[in-house]
């Protein structure tokens, strides 16, 4: 028996992790972004915030940020 034999790499990756906006349990590889190129596959390279709430998050500061309703000519 072959000491590689005993461990797969699903053993030594973690494969959930929990987001810290909404607190939920997800799969690492698939719900979470990758921030960091250079270290691919290594559970520090994902981001701590799910895809989803990172969307939800991008597009209200977004959506803040560029209302065109709140902005008025300068009065010179």
């Amino acid at each position: 028996m072959e000491f590689e034999d005993e461990f797969d790499l699903s053993h030594l990756l973690f494969n959930e992790r929990i987001c810290r906006t909404c607190k939920e349990k997800k799969d690492l590889l698939t719900d979470f972004y990758l921030i960091r190129k250079n270290s691919k596959g290594l559970p520090s390279a994902y981001s701590y915030e799910c895809k989803r709430c990172t969307k939800i998050r991008v597009s209200s500061n977004r959506r803040n940020k560029y209302d065109t309703g709140k902005w008025n000519y300068p009065d010179w």
